[in-house]
């Protein structure tokens, strides 16, 4: 295992340090503070009182997976079977089951850059060689086949909407992508987290253009359980029975009380507000920080700003520790995410309420006027 190439986030770092502060103002973490739908506490409690402790199969839940395919038919008019979806403890199970299936012992294993750091350390710890392909604003922050053509790869990872730069790929560019890889017989992974939160744009699945992608989801985002650490990974059909041994070997079963819990998170009237509060977030804070910095572009989705901050700075992760330091406002500094000019941006995540996006927006500005 490549543990030595493997890095700590340095957002970690900075959320044990924003601890220091009562004032702190966080733009750092990736996590919603809102909750989740009463009828997913009132789940969770009914489980609990029924004694719900045990494993379920390593598959999950079968209503739960049941509802999970019909989400897909709702939203995206794609069919697929139950049995194709695994539950996973978050997405992070749901990345190794991907990555033990598609690729072996030095793989080579396709990457955007910048990208979520998860995706390169799991490769690391499986003796995956991640190879990554530069995108900016100029490419839409979208990996395009030009990109995959000059690379052998096994495999490739998109997110969309993605993190940190919240963008969405169009169904065009979606379309080529996997066309491409089925083609050369590359496996094609798309994290799909953030569907739900996506403001204007539609973002397709990339169920929708194949049967043999493997798309990767979870209820830590839209759906407000961060903590109740569960995802899902669908597989094509030819894999299931091979994708449930890795999950018994791995975790055995997602937990037992969050799947009892997400039972109740398809309640879309409640996730419409979600949204809403998540988009104008996004507004306020795109038009604060747009005057200050440079942002490359309004996200799509997610709930993250990919903001450029080299016109005070060539070292962003300098930067941060001085806004922490000097006016106890917390981000996430680029290098997080890679090594594209990286060095350049700051992460700003909207998970908190305006009110308290404005307090840090009037100290950011106070403090660049006298600094």
């Amino acid at each position: 295992m490549r543990y030595e190439n493997m890095n700590s986030f340095i957002v970690m770092d900075i959320v044990r340090e924003a601890q220091k502060y009562e004032d702190t103002i966080h733009f750092e973490i990736g996590q919603p503070d809102l909750t989740p739908n009463e009828k997913v506490k009132e789940a969770l409690k009914k489980a609990v009182d029924e004694n719900k402790f045990s494993y379920t199969e390593s598959l999950g839940l079968f209503e739960l997976r049941e509802k999970i395919a019909k989400h897909y038919k709702k939203e995206y008019g794609v069919n697929i079977d139950e049995s194709q979806i695994l539950l996973t403890p978050g997405t992070s199970g749901a990345f190794l089951i991907a990555y033990t299936l598609t690729l072996k012992h030095n793989g080579k294993l396709g990457l955007s850059d910048p990208s979520y750091p998860c995706y390169k350390n799991f490769a690391n710890m499986l003796d995956i060689e991640p190879i990554f392909m530069n995108i900016n604003k100029e490419c839409d922050y979208e990996l395009k086949v030009e990109h995959l053509k000059k690379h052998k790869l096994d495999a490739l990872q998109i997110s969309s909407p993605s993190n940190p730069t919240g963008n969405i790929y169009s169904n065009e560019n979606l379309k080529e992508l996997i066309n491409y890889c089925e083609e050369n017989k590359i496996h094609f992974i798309s994290d799909e987290l953030y569907h739900g939160l996506i403001y204007e744009k539609e973002a397709a699945t990339a169920l929708e253009f194949s049967e043999n992608v493997f798309v990767i989801n979870g209820f830590s985002k839209y759906y407000c359980m961060p903590g109740l650490r569960l995802g899902w990974i669908v597989v094509p059909k030819n894999l299931v029975r091979e994708a449930e041994i890795i999950a018994q070997n791995i975790f055995i079963s997602a937990p037992t009380l969050s799947q009892y819990a997400a039972l109740e998170a398809f309640d879309y009237e409640y996730l419409e507000q979600i949204k809403n509060k998540f988009k104008a977030r996004r507004d306020y804070l795109y038009t604060e920080l747009n005057e200050i910095f440079s942002v490359d572009a309004k996200p799509d989705g997610a709930f993250y700003l990919w903001v450029d901050v080299s016109k005070y700075t060539d070292d962003s992760f300098a930067f941060a520790k001085e806004l922490l330091e000097n006016i106890h406002l917390a981000t996430t500094p680029g290098k997080d995410f890679g090594k594209n000019e990286t060095n350049k941006y700051l992460r700003f995540a909207y998970t908190r309420d305006i009110e308290h996006m404005k307090e840090g927006i009037n100290r950011l500005k106070e403090y660049l006027k006298s600094r």
